[in-house]
């Protein structure tokens, strides 16, 4: 038999180790199954497909997700108990729709008359929001990555004018939100829940008085113009709204603190681009809104003075029935003041809202305790 000479058998065994290398490497590769909320006709999902599509540019030797649609796995409102039980690792969503499992939910998807697009965005990324969200989630199993804010939703679209919160007095309106239900009781209005998809046509058939579903933009492509003849601004229930994707919390730990590092920075750029993306549209389709003839009504400041008396009364009676609840609120609302330190000599560029009414924290605090 030949002997092999020193050399040979260095490079074979550099083969080798190349090969089980190559193997491993191909054997760490995760491979993920995401859906969302959104069917492909309502133009969120976009927010979706942007950080998926990061994600695969990112992380693509390491993970690669396989992005469906809305409805095309399961219907929207099981994403969340397949998410939590691994039957798939990710599902994009707004936390606000599982308000019924915790009532905490709600204030990390939205707020009524408080937080504006610019406010999630410092508060999720510097002032605490983001350890709220994990905290929250994480009592299901479940890492969750905000990745989109969209500014003030539309308002209401309808065949019935609304000049002033007088008119909302017997309406029936499709809006999200235990709170926003709440908020809209006290204004004499009644709330009618519907899927995103039926508001077009409760608006068509006189279901509703008026409904909303997001911003100008995706109401536009929703078709709303084609239906409503009035729209009443601004859209005080959604002050703004977070979305993001919530992960498996045993696919999460699956992957090395690289990858998920990884999935974190496309969540940060997911987050910026979805503001200035949804501003760009919410502007093209309030432009649209106009030239095809719907009436815009803008609500007086009175009005508004009014609503977020009420505003604070119902955050505080939520606070009260769960403290987590109240630990979200107190968070925001704390953020509001700290900030007002700047914010308000900065006025009129600042970048949040200048406000003094707010919720009151020493009983927002007193709710968290109880």
């Amino acid at each position: 038999m030949k002997k092999m000479s020193k050399f040979t058998l260095t490079g074979l065994a550099a083969g080798i180790a190349l090969a089980a290398m190559t193997t491993s490497t191909a054997q760490a590769q995760e491979q993920w199954t995401m859906t969302t909320t959104w069917p492909d006709n309502l133009d969120l999902i976009q927010i979706d497909r942007h950080w998926v599509e990061l994600v695969n540019k990112l992380a693509g030797d390491e993970l690669q997700i396989e992005f469906r649609a809305g409805g095309t796995l399961m219907p929207g409102t099981e994403v969340f108990d397949a998410t939590e039980t691994g039957s798939i690792e990710a599902a994009g969503d707004w936390p606000g729709y599982w308000a019924g499992l915790s009532p905490a939910f709600s204030p990390l998807a939205t707020t009524t008359s408080l937080f504006n697009g610019v406010d999630y965005l410092n508060w999720i990324n510097q002032w605490g929001g983001w350890d709220l969200y994990q905290e929250v989630y994480g009592e299901y199993n479940m890492v969750y990555l905000p990745y989109g804010i969209t500014n003030n939703e539309s308002g209401f679209m309808g065949g019935t004018p609304i000049e002033s919160i007088a008119d909302l007095e017997g309406k029936r309106l499709r809006l999200s939100g235990r709170d926003q239900g709440r908020v809209l009781e006290e204004l004499g209005g009644s709330q009618v829940t519907l899927a995103g998809g039926e508001v077009y046509q409760a608006i068509e058939r006189g279901v509703i008085d008026a409904g909303e579903f997001s911003t100008p933009g995706v109401d536009y492509q929703a078709g709303f113009a084609e239906v409503a003849d009035h729209w009443s601004v601004p859209g005080w229930h959604q002050s703004a709204s977070v979305f993001g994707v919530m992960i498996n919390k045993d696919a999460w730990d699956a992957l090395s603190e690289e990858t998920q590092e990884k999935l974190k920075i496309a969540a940060e750029a997911t987050m910026t681009w979805s503001l200035a993306w949804s501003e760009r549209e919410s502007t093209e389709g309030t432009q649209s809104f106009i030239d095809d003839g719907v009436e815009i009504h803008q609500l007086p400041e009175e009005d508004l003075e009014r609503i977020q008396e009420i505003t604070n009364e119902v955050i505080l009676q939520g606070a009260c029935e769960d403290p987590m609840h109240a630990k979200v609120y107190h968070s925001m609302v704390s953020y509001l003041e700290e900030y007002a330190t700047w914010r308000d000599i900065s006025a009129p560029f600042n970048m949040s809202r200048t406000m003094d009414n707010l919720p009151s924290l020493e009983e927002l605090e007193a709710c968290m305790n109880q």
